[in-house]
């Protein structure tokens, strides 16, 4: 089970995060959950937002460079050691964690966990096999 997630690539100059903002509140897109990473000379913004194809479009249309790829969303308890359980069931499967980035659905209740993996399908099969529930493209987008 897969999120879909738009990827963009900035200049690391400032207000082009402020631009990417502009763009998805005048289209009435809500984001979900963000990462960002940068070097010296671009950044890369991962979001998942409330409609990735309408966001993926508007952010094209202003010149932006965007790109649809898929993350493993994971629902965990929010409370200390929920990680490390996520990181036990990854360590055991000898899967490559390229990347991930979290958020609290509800605190003191749930948290999400973002992953991106070289083995996603592994994954998935690693992960309900120990318990966890894996949320779909739709759940995540309507939180």
């Amino acid at each position: 089970m897969q999120v879909r997630q738009i990827a963009i690539f900035l200049e690391n100059r400032s207000g082009r995060l402020a631009d990417i903002t502009h763009t998805l509140a005048k289209n009435a897109i809500n984001i979900r959950a963000l990462s960002l990473a940068d070097t010296a000379d671009f950044g890369i913004l991962r979001m998942v937002v409330s409609d990735t194809d309408r966001a993926a479009k508007a952010l094209k249309e202003d010149g932006f460079t965007v790109g649809i790829t898929e993350v493993t969303a994971v629902e965990v308890p929010d409370k200390p050691g929920s990680l490390d359980a996520i990181l036990q069931v990854v360590n055991q499967s000898r899967l490559n964690v390229e990347y991930m980035y979290a958020f609290t659905k509800q605190s003191g209740e749930t948290g999400l966990l973002l992953f991106r993996f070289d083995n996603p399908k592994t994954a998935c099969r690693a992960f309900a096999e120990a318990g966890f529930k894996l949320l779909s493209d739709e759940e995540v987008h309507q939180l």
